[in-house]
């Protein structure tokens, strides 16, 4: 009985050992989860990601945003990095030009 809470050596008092026994291994952990019901908050509802579509939606959103943001400038430097370089100095054969030089 030594294990038990005040409330619970109230409760099974009438019991006997082997009873006793067979409730210990049930309720082992009855008197922690007596205590603690009253110190639950509701805070962890607000911050969950599934259960507040607020916040979801407004980390989705920046989600979006910077995902769009990183493809633009992404694109934009690709253009940047391959872009033309000029007229380039090519040397034309004489019989294909519009008046031909032949040998």
């Amino acid at each position: 009985m030594a294990a038990f809470c005040k409330r619970e050596v109230e409760v099974f008092r009438n019991y006997s050992q082997e009873e006793l026994k067979i409730y210990s291994l049930f309720f082992i952990f009855a008197s922690q989860t007596i205590d603690m019901q009253h110190n639950t908050t509701d805070s962890a509802d607000k911050k969950d990601f599934g259960r507040n579509w607020v916040s979801s939606s407004r980390f989705l959103f920046h989600v979006q945003l910077f995902a769009f943001l990183a493809f633009v400038l992404g694109g934009c430097y690709g253009l940047y990095s391959m872009k033309y370089k000029g007229k380039p100095k090519v040397e034309i054969p004489e019989s294909t030009q519009y008046t031909p030089k032949y040998k």
